[in-house]
């Protein structure tokens, strides 16, 4: 049995506990967060030690992996505090604020002898996975455009009790969201080329309310259009259009499959057990087996695409391969 300690105690912090309580080899044997009662509250909720100190928290003998929930400027600090401590680490998406940090996070997985991972769920999104196999499969043809979209008619949403996904900062719909159908698109084409992009903001220091631009991905053109603060449904999805249909993912998990002369169809509504595969897979890495993981160098190449819609400002910025 794996004990793990839970640092963050926010709405992720809770979905990664309820994953680690249920799976047979993890149990949450400690939580940390600054604001103790926050703390305490989940201790009780999950019968484990509660800190303050993620110092403290991550060198405890007793701890076999971390788990790093905390707003993305902290990510480092308590990455590092857990690689010194020579514990295993999962850590949130986005990998950092910015690519800068990012990097530096990088190289403290690499001097890492242990497992280290980024919850980044489309790698085990049934949808997602359908998406790629049937792209490799030539079944809507040669790609011709990727379109993403997004929609938010109140940022941060309801359930988002936080004010720093408020701010630019360390927040905003595109960190929060884009980066999960950027690394999509990434695991499909391997890897965004350029962006082109304009971003307006709702304030000084606060989160986008739109980004519109163009960007290229293994040579296929794409497009990006994000609003907030609008008067309809949110929507997310990635669509790929070739020369002989399209696939669409909707609503995070939903694959829709449409061609030329027919109704678009579902082919896959299944939103998959993401979070516990994360966990199976990070178990087996732990184990000696090959565990099918997001490294922290996949994560920090989503995130420089991140850093170059934000600095486009309407001319083009490359991408070259790290």
């Amino acid at each position: 049995m794996y004990n793990v300690a839970v640092v963050g105690c926010g709405v992720i912090g809770h979905r990664l506990a309820d994953t680690f309580e249920a799976h047979a080899e993890t149990t949450v044997y400690a939580a940390c967060d600054l604001v103790e009662s926050k703390v305490e509250s989940f201790a009780a909720e999950y019968d484990c030690a509660a800190y303050t100190d993620h110092e403290t928290v991550v060198a405890a003998d007793a701890v076999d992996i971390v788990y790093v929930g905390v707003p993305p400027n902290a990510h480092r600090e308590v990455v590092e505090a857990a690689v010194d401590a020579g514990k295993p680490v999962i850590c949130e998406k986005p990998i950092a604020a910015d690519a800068t940090v990012g990097a530096e996070l990088v190289a403290l997985a690499d001097r890492s002898d242990q497992p280290t991972a980024i919850n980044l769920p489309f790698r085990y999104t049934p949808g997602v996975r359908e998406l790629i196999d049937r792209l490799d499969a030539g079944e809507i043809g040669e790609p011709r455009r990727i379109e993403l979209t997004f929609r938010f008619p109140q940022w941060p949403r309801e359930w988002q009790d936080v004010e720093w996904l408020a701010g630019r900062e360390q927040g905003g719909p595109l960190r929060e969201v884009g980066t999960h159908y950027l690394f999509g698109v990434q695991e499909a084409f391997g890897g965004v080329d350029w962006v082109d992009t304009a971003v307006e903001y709702t304030a000084p220091g606060r989160y986008e309310e739109s980004i519109t631009g163009s960007f290229a991905a293994d040579g296929v053109p794409g497009t990006i259009d994000l609003l907030t603060d609008c008067g309809t449904d949110e929507q997310n999805s990635m669509t790929v259009v070739g020369t002989e249909g399209s696939l669409t993912l909707l609503d995070w998990y939903r694959l829709a499959e449409h061609s030329e002369g027919a109704e678009q169809q579902v082919v896959v509504d299944d939103p998959g057990e993401t979070t516990l595969q994360l966990v199976e897979e990070f178990v087996a890495e732990l184990d000696g087996d090959d565990g099918d993981l997001v490294s922290f160098a996949d994560a920090n190449r989503v995130q420089r695409v991140v850093d170059a819609v934000f600095a486009s400002d309407g001319e083009r910025v490359s991408l070259d391969a790290e």
